[in-house]
Parts: C-alpha cells; sequence; structure tokens
C-alpha cells in the first residue's frame, strides 16, 4: 500500500513509519521539521508542512491508498488559552484539510486519530465504543476531531476512528516520563491513584493500526487500549517492581495543579476503556497485561533501525 502517515515524525508516527517500511509499504510522512533522518529510505518520502493550513501538501492525499492521521500538538505541557487553541487547531483543522483534499468515493481509507478522552471522566464506569462522549475540553476536542473525519464517510469513504490511551513507549510518550522519577526512587501514583489507567504498547498500536489498514470491512471508532486497563496506583506498583524501585511517593491533585496547571487535573482524569470492537474483530494483543508489557519495555532498549 500507499500510505500518508500526517504527523509521521512524532512518537507513535515515527515508529509507524518504520513498521509501515519493514511491512513492504510505500511510505510518505509527513511532519513540521524542516527535515527528517529516516527520509534517506528507498520507500520513503518526506514532506515538511504545516497541515493545519491548505498547501501543495495536499496532493499527496488523493494518490494514497491509505491516510493516517496522528497530527496534533501535545497536551503534556502546561496549558494557556493560546496553547489550548493550538491543541485544538492541530487536530481539528489537520483532519478537516485531509478530508477537503479526498476525492468523493475514494478507495482510500483514512485511519484518524481521537482520545480515549472523549469519555470525559468516568470513575469506574467500562467504556467500551459504544458509551457516550463525556464532558470537558479533551472530550470536545475528540467528539469535534472525530466529527470532522467522519464527514469522509459521508463521502463513501471507509473512515476508522483511533482512541488511543496513553501509548507506552520507552523512546518516548508517558513512560518516557515517568521512568527518571522512579529511577531516582520518586515515583509513585499521581492523585489517589485510584483514577483508572486505559494504555496500550506501543507494539499492539502499530499492529492495531496495520489490521484497520488491511481489514476492508471494518470502520467507525476502536479504542486503542489493552484489554486489562489498571488504576494508576497499580501502574505505578508494577513499574517500581519491575524496576526494583519504591512506588509509594504520590503526586497530590493539589500539587499536580499548581505545577501543571489545567493538565494536571486532566491527568487524574479516570478512563475505564476496553478495546471491545478490536476484540470482536478478532484482533489479538501481544501485551494485554501491564507487567508484561512494561518489562518488555524496560528490559529492551529503543528500536531506531530504519532497516525494511
Amino acid at each position: 500500500m500507499n500510505i500518508l502517515v500526517v504527523g509521521g515524525t512524532g512518537f507513535v508516527g515515527s515508529h509507524l513509519c518504520l513498521h509501515l517500511l519493514k511491512r513492504g509499504h510505500t511510505v510518505t510522512a509527513l511532519g513540521t521539521s524542516p527535515g527528517w533522518p529516516e527520509a534517506a529510505h528507498a520507500r520513503l518520502t518526506y514532506l515538511s508542512a504545516d497541515a493545519t493550513e491548505p498547501g501543495d501538501w495536499q496532493r499527496a492525499v488523493p494518490v494514497a491508498d491509505a491516510v493516517v492521521n496522528l497530527a496534533g500538538k501535545t497536551i503534556f505541557k502546561r496549558w494557556n488559552q493560546a496553547y489550548k487553541r493550538e491543541i485544538y487547531d492541530s487536530r481539528i483543522q489537520t483532519t478537516r484539510n485531509i478530508v477537503d483534499a479526498l476525492p468523493k468515493d475514494s478507495r482510500c481509507v483514512l485511519c484518524n486519530t481521537s482520545a480515549v478522552g472523549y469519555y470525559g471522566d468516568r470513575q469506574d464506569e467500562i467504556l467500551t465504543e459504544s458509551a457516550n462522549s463525556g464532558q470537558g475540553f479533551m472530550a470536545d476536542i475528540a467528539r469535534d476531531w472525530e466529527k470532522e473525519a467522519l464527514l469522509a464517510a459521508e463521502r463513501g469513504i471507509r473512515v476508522a476512528v483511533m482512541r488511543f490511551g496513553i501509548v507506552l513507549g520507552k523512546d518516548g510518550g508517558a513512560l518516557a516520563q515517568m521512568l527518571p522519577a522512579f529511577r531516582r526512587f520518586v515515583g509513585g501514583p499521581l492523585g489517589d491513584g485510584r483514577q483508572w489507567f486505559p494504555w496500550i504498547h506501543i507494539q499492539d498500536l502499530l499492529s492495531a493500526v496495520e489490521f484497520l489498514l488491511e481489514t476492508p470491512s471494518l470502520n467507525g471508532p476502536f479504542n486503542f487500549s489493552a484489554p486489562n486497563p489498571v488504576r494508576n496506583r497499580q501502574l505505578a506498583a508494577t513499574l517500581g517492581r519491575v524496576l526494583g524501585r519504591p512506588s509509594f511517593l504520590p503526586a497530590p491533585r493539589i500539587m499536580l495543579r499548581l505545577v501543571l496547571g489545567e493538565v494536571g487535573a486532566v491527568l487524574v482524569e479516570s478512563q475505564r476503556a476496553v478495546p471491545q470492537n478490536l476484540l470482536d474483530c478478532g484482533f489479538h494483543f501481544r501485551f494485554p497485561e501491564i507487567e508484561g508489557a512494561l518489562r518488555d519495555l524496560v528490559d529492551q532498549p529503543p528500536d531506531s533501525s530504519a532497516q525494511a
């Protein structure tokens, strides 16, 4: 397949591009950096552009067999009103521009990122893809994000919405932020640790994207989270055990709010999301349990090979 990956130089995007190349696909990666070292690969083309704005980059959309949209400003940064607008526009405007560039009744498939934040703070409720959206800034973004992507379905295009949980990988994402604190003996749960933590190993995420791309019957929303979500305190205890470090120093909610601002409140929201649609379609998770996932990631060096 000829696959366009929008947001292809980020943590998930760079892993996905290399995975797809290894699987024999041709990849066009779009990012905002002037260049990208992996672009030397024979089957990879790199485009540098701001996808929140229409432009020449859109010419890559109608010639692709599949578009995977991963673009979006990180939420793990202190928010103000201007940055919240960047978080929103980087997701909504980019998706709108991709859909605008897709020809009607195209055979292209659009796999568009969303997030389990779609459900809002739901405490202990088990959240399958049929659950209603929730309230709050992240829920509002996810709802609008999905709405923009699903406009392509009205034009006869297959659309799969990927509601990402917390992606665990050694060389980026949440785990890379957590490891230094635990290794310095100051790791622990966030808040009271009771909130559910919907997680997914990076390798399962990559396999799930490929599963959606290669299964023509699949469309609609999919929770990209492991079958066994854990409470945050269980995550902390397991990571401490894997590292041989204590995990009893919590970060109180008030401290999170003081240090991180509004995003601190998001970190203690609870989504007990389960990947019901992926499981019903026969997808197999290589890492369904948190301890096996963490041991694999902590014990293995990052995979930076670009060989296919």
